[in-house]
């Protein structure tokens, strides 16, 4: 089976199924474990949403690091692509591969509908998937009230996920703490 028939399977067939199965699995391990005194870094859901109200973020600047951490499974491969891609567009990386990647979403309050294969957070976002860097970087110069940006599941042509010249059409969404969510870029295919 090919890496693209491999992921259509996994996008049409399986991921539907095993998804539900897997966060009753999760949230019944949160539970008993519970990973809230880990010493993992704080989203910015959490920061901003514990408190009434909004803490003041660093803006970025081209001389300041840029810190990511991110969290993946360690059977994906193209989370490495796009940790490179991160590394490229000058973001220091924490790299934390965790055979349960369903915990680190539900800690960081990543909707059903808009997870990916990996979580990152930086400068106390939550980024879900395989957003450009670019796109990061306008979140944080623009600071808008939200949880993260998103790439839900995995399309062909985003950072991490190159296959040729393929690019399938996507959009980056943010969303916020009541899982509203809106399309904070979009980026057309190419073939």
């Amino acid at each position: 089976m090919s890496h693209k028939q491999l992921i259509y399977c996994w996008q049409k067939w399986l991921r539907p199924i095993l998804m539900p199965a897997t966060v009753q699995i999760v949230v019944l391990t949160l539970g008993v474990l519970s990973i809230l005194g880990s010493t993992a870094p704080m989203s910015h859901a959490q920061t901003v949403f514990s408190s009434s109200h909004i803490q003041e973020q660093q803006t970025p600047s081209k001389s300041t690091v840029l810190n990511a951490t991110v969290y993946h499974s360690p059977d994906c491969n193209c989370c490495g692509g796009w940790i490179k891609h991160l590394k490229a567009q000058g973001f220091k990386i924490t790299d934390f591969s965790t055979p349960d990647i369903e915990t680190v979403k539900q800690k960081y309050n990543v909707p059903d509908n808009l997870s990916s294969c990996h979580t990152a957070i930086v400068n106390g976002y939550v980024i879900e998937g395989h957003v450009p860097a670019d796109d990061i970087k306008r979140l944080l110069q623009e600071k808008p009230n939200v949880v993260g940006l998103s790439v839900p599941q995995m399309p062909v042509g985003t950072p991490g996920m190159e296959m040729g010249d393929r690019k399938d059409p996507f959009s980056v969404v943010s969303f916020d703490r009541n899982n509203s969510i809106a399309v904070f870029n979009q980026y057309r295919g190419e073939s």
